[in-house]
């Protein structure tokens, strides 16, 4: 009955908090459905991936999770919190894997800017100049615009190539630049080659901003992590002898197990939302 009140408690508080842990918005959590898992999977590189593979990792790395801890443990409560924690955990690196890949992309796309503009004003066509960059592009983009080329050479369509080319980096800044782009081959105009230097300075200023600021708030979210990893750690040590595991197999010791994780999930939110910057939201997507 203890344990019951327990999680009754710890759903209810979790419920009130909700509104602020995962608020809708850039840079906020969201509930991992279908579409969203999709545009987590573009953003990581893994397009080729469905959402249906993530749900299939997700459950058996949370019953391996689970069932490691109940052998090793023999309690219920810290078992069932790694199953919660191995059943979050393929989300969530893949969204530090997206968080890391538009990073390193960031300072790629001055240059990307500065190629494409080098060649409108060699006289290359929008469609030659784009394909042109899987030769001589950044070479983490390459394969991008290698199939683009590859595309625009079966299909001979701009449009479609470029729109299949946004899916593929599924970035902001290369969804300015490939709007950019279809905007002056659907109505022409004089104005790219400004566009495109202007974009590639405000993206260079930007980069080295948010560069700077990261790198002055790294602290705040290794603080998060050892302060949430440090006390689980121990408490796996202390389950590990035969008394702690005594004294956490009843309901209290399952209700303090449990009431921990809350905390811990809490105050890790609220660390990492403290130290990280918002993300550019993809408007043209």
């Amino acid at each position: 009955m203890t344990t019951m009140l327990g999680l009754t408690l710890a759903a209810g508080l979790l419920l009130l908090l909700s509104p602020w842990l995962w608020v809708r918005g850039a840079g906020a959590t969201r509930v991992a459905a279908p579409g969203h898992i999709a545009r987590v999977l573009a953003a990581a590189g893994y397009s080729h991936a469905t959402p249906s593979h993530v749900v299939v990792v997700s459950m058996i790395v949370a019953a391996v999770a689970g069932a490691v801890v109940w052998l090793l443990t023999a309690l219920p409560a810290f078992a069932a919190v790694s199953a919660v924690a191995g059943a979050v955990a393929p989300i969530t690196w893949l969204r530090g894997r997206a968080r890391r890949l538009q990073k390193s992309r960031r300072a790629l796309w001055p240059d990307v800017c500065d190629l494409l503009v080098a060649s409108v004003r060699a006289g290359m066509s929008l469609p030659d100049a784009v394909g042109a960059l899987g030769e001589v592009g950044p070479a983490a983009l390459r394969p991008a615009f290698t199939a683009f080329a590859t595309d625009v050479s079966a299909s001979g369509h701009f449009d479609s190539g470029a729109l299949r080319l946004k899916a593929r980096l599924s970035d902001p800044v290369a969804d300015r630049i490939i709007e950019a782009l279809r905007m002056a081959r659907q109505v022409g105009g004089t104005e790219l080659t400004s566009v495109l230097r202007a974009l590639s300075s405000s993206v260079r200023a930007e980069a080295a901003l948010r560069a700077e600021i990261e790198a002055r708030q790294s602290w705040i979210r290794g603080a998060a992590v050892l302060g949430v990893v440090a006390p689980w750690v121990i408490l796996a040590m202390l389950a590990l002898r035969p008394e702690g595991a005594a004294a956490y197999a009843t309901p209290e010791g399952g209700a303090v197990i449990l009431i921990g994780a809350g905390i811990s999930a809490v105050a890790f939110r609220l660390m990492v939302g403290l130290g990280r910057l918002p993300e550019p939201r993809r408007w043209f997507a």
